[in-house]
């Protein structure tokens, strides 16, 4: 068979089984990986599932640790209290004038480590408490400001699965990823703040109440008092600690790749090691802030791991759905199609990431597929400027089309109690504003720094 119509067959595979059947999207990402092995004519029968088992072990090698590391990061910042005490920082600094920037800076910063779920759960009992202060004014606002900040990072800064597994899918370096991808992001929930402001004018939807959830423990998190909170440093270091360590070894690597501090660079800026040394952090923090003994502090992280491994199983799932694409020449033959069509790289991940996530919702599925696809017409055809601004488009792309097959999607419109109505125009708009900016910076990027 041609590897487009295998390609097809795949994609139709993939939206069968998790659109029209609700299979979990690890299964349903095996299974398609399985097909494409029966389908290609340069495997043999008896290796499909040994080809599909060693794409799958490749992903789990090389991310596995890092996204285990960092949701034991996510869990022990909210238990802790440091998420809360950053984003009172923010609040404190900017004022009550630009209350919905400093959750913009809140989501922006805590999505990093936190999936994005999280950080709403997190952040939202703020934005009604600032919202009923205001007599009920400005909610939407500020609940579209936190889903601006967290979105952004969600989709183009790792730790968070999409990013990280779409940059060892595409075979780039960590920090280049990061650096790149906290610019890319700062337009783009900019432009999401913007489009926050002029809805939440237009609508003016007062506060609601949030059925069939139970606030109250988030509730206590919110009204803790200033002195049950880590300090704004100790809080941060976390976060900014992979961050320095993994954008060191990249520095070093460019600038000064034979001096002496180049070995240990690289161990250090390793990403699962850095992520380790800040899981570490983060756990100590818990520890002093709470008083727990090492026994005591097993639930917590046992607890991320749980959440983790789900994560681990999609994203390895998604690895070898895409390496038995490569197998079967698939990118080749994209590639070849896009080279004649005059369609550029940057357009053609963008659109078919905006097509993924519309058609099957998860936009880390999303990344993770679409960046596969992409890998090999990469090798195929490198472009002028760094694969990086490839990965960056694909990011832009998963975040148009969020509706109502979109998990995120539910978890807004239920935590603010608006309608599915209300909560088309607000979030799934904003996240369309939010993929354009994030693509028109990705572009303007390619052509001004290149990276070659």
């Amino acid at each position: 068979m041609h590897p487009i119509g295998i390609l097809l067959i795949a994609i139709a595979v993939v939206f069968l089984l998790i659109i029209r059947l609700k299979i979990n999207a690890f299964v349903a990402l095996i299974s398609a990986a399985i097909i494409i092995g029966f389908l290609a004519p340069e495997v043999v029968l008896t290796d499909i599932i040994k080809e599909v088992g060693e794409r799958f072990g490749g992903v789990v090698g090389r991310i596995g640790i890092a996204i285990a590391m960092a949701a034991i990061i996510g869990q022990c910042l909210m238990e802790s209290g440091a998420a809360d005490r950053i984003t009172r920082s923010f609040v404190a600094f900017l004022g009550e004038k630009y209350s919905s920037l400093s959750l913009v800076i809140s989501g922006y910063v805590l999505a990093v480590p936190v999936f994005f779920d999280t950080v709403f759960y997190l952040l939202i009992p703020l934005a009604r408490a600032m919202s009923v202060r205001l007599g009920g004014k400005n909610f939407v606002l500020y609940a579209l400001a936190i889903s601006a900040g967290g979105t952004a990072t969600h989709h183009f800064v790792p730790p968070t699965p999409g990013p990280l597994a779409m940059a060892a899918t595409l075979n780039i370096d960590l920090g280049v990823v990061i650096l790149v991808g906290l610019c890319v992001a700062v337009p783009a929930s900019f432009f999401g703040w913007l489009y926050a402001n002029y809805i939440d004018r237009k609508l003016d939807i007062p506060v609601r109440e949030a059925p069939g959830l139970s606030l109250e423990e988030l509730g206590l998190i919110a009204s803790r008092s200033e002195e049950e909170l880590p300090g704004f440093l100790v809080s941060m270091t976390p976060i900014l600690l992979p961050v320095i360590l993994i954008a060191s070894n990249t520095l070093v690597n460019t600038f000064v790749p034979e001096s002496e501090l180049a070995p240990l660079a690289a161990f250090l800026g390793n990403p699962s090691v850095a992520l380790l040394l800040a899981a570490v952090s983060a756990a100590w923090v818990l520890t002093k802030q709470k008083g727990l003994t090492l026994k005591q502090l097993s639930k917590p992280i046992e607890g991320a791991i749980s959440s983790a491994g789900v994560i681990i199983l999609i994203t390895a799932g998604g690895g070898a759905f895409g390496g038995m694409l490569v197998l079967a020449g698939v990118g080749d033959a994209l590639g070849g199609l896009a080279e004649g069509a005059g369609v550029s790289l940057l357009l053609l991940g963008f659109l078919l990431a905006a097509l993924f996530k519309v058609a099957q919702g998860s936009g880390t599925v999303c990344m993770i597929t679409v960046s596969s696809i992409m890998a090999p017409m990469l090798a195929a055809n490198p472009p002028a400027y760094h694969s990086v601004y490839v990965l960056m488009a694909v990011g832009s792309g998963a975040q148009v089309g969020a509706w109502m097959n979109d998990s995120g999607f539910w978890v807004y419109r239920t935590m603010t109690g608006l309608t599915e109505i209300e909560s088309l125009k607000t979030k799934s708009a904003m996240l369309v504003v939010m993929g354009f900016a994030g693509f028109l910076m990705t572009l303007l990027m390619s052509w001004l720094l290149p990276l070659t």
